[in-house]
Formats: structure tokens, sequence, C-alpha cells
């Protein structure tokens, strides 16, 4: 049984950490395609290691925020 994303990805990272993104930029920033962000942002596409710790890296939280066994609540509700 594989992990799971948060979806919406960004909405999970950006709002939970204040810190407005937009997809654009944040592909650029992560050296992905616009396309990829969109995947992850709707929970589409699961991220390799490598590019979860990029996205930690990138919203400065632990890489642990990224993966869960389980659905993320959508921020918010």
């Amino acid at each position: 049984m594989g992990g799971r994303v948060a979806a919406p990805l960004q909405d999970a990272v950006v709002q939970g950490h204040h810190r407005a993104v937009r997809g654009l930029e944040l592909a650029e920033a992560l050296g992905v395609h616009y396309q990829t962000v969109g995947y992850l942002e709707r929970g589409e596409y699961s991220p390799s290691l490598h590019l979860a710790m990029r996205i930690a890296r990138y919203f400065e939280v632990p890489v642990e925020v990224i993966f869960s066994t389980e659905p993320f609540p959508r921020i918010g509700q």
C-alpha cells in the first residue's frame, strides 16, 4: 500500500504555513513542469521522495507533512 500525498498538496502546505505561491512559481522553484504541480494539487500524482524533499525544503516543513497513509482533510473544513 503506497502513501498518499496531500490533496490538494499546495493548499495543505501553503495555507498551513502562510506562504502564498502560484503553481507556475512553485513549478519553477522545484524544477518540474507546471502540469506536475497541477497533478499534485489534485492528488492525481504522488511525488518521488526526491521531489517530496524539495517540496518540504521549499515550504520549510518536515517531509512528513508531504505524505500520509490516510487522506488529508481539506484546510478550512
